[in-house]
């Protein structure tokens, strides 16, 4: 079966997991998931991510990340640009995410990086989700 929404299902997975407070979560790999991942790594959100090639597609799995008393890193994560309505941004028009609490994954040309990231390169991009 053909999913639309790729990020979205990876998104509402990793939203899942947090909430039932899993150790990890697994989803069928693909580049864009990988580069979102490694965002969420170098950000701290998540602990650790997995990549194996079982299967035709192969497996992404997250470890997802928890505080002190249990309390997950991740509070809130939220898809911006759909296939449906596509959401791009200049350099210069990125919003802080909570005020720069949170972050912004943004696909540029240079990559899928963070919101800071670039605007310190000054490009703009669609941006993928926020994650807070």
């Amino acid at each position: 079966m053909s999913m639309s929404d790729p990020v979205a299902d990876m998104l509402t997975r990793v939203r899942n997991a947090v909430m039932v407070k899993f150790e990890s979560v697994q989803m069928p790999k693909s580049n864009v998931k990988v580069s979102i991942a490694k965002v969420l790594k170098d950000e701290g959100f998540i602990s650790d991510y997995k990549l194996s090639d079982d299967g035709v597609q192969g497996t992404l799995t997250i470890y997802l990340k928890y505080g002190a008393n249990k309390e997950p890193v991740i509070l809130g994560i939220k898809r911006i640009s759909k296939p449906g309505l596509r959401k791009y941004v200049k350099a210069d028009k990125i919003s802080k995410v909570l005020s720069g609490l949170g972050i912004a994954i943004i696909s540029t040309s240079i990559g899928i990086v963070t919101d800071k990231t670039a605007r310190e390169n000054n490009t703009g991009g669609e941006i993928l989700c926020e994650v807070w």
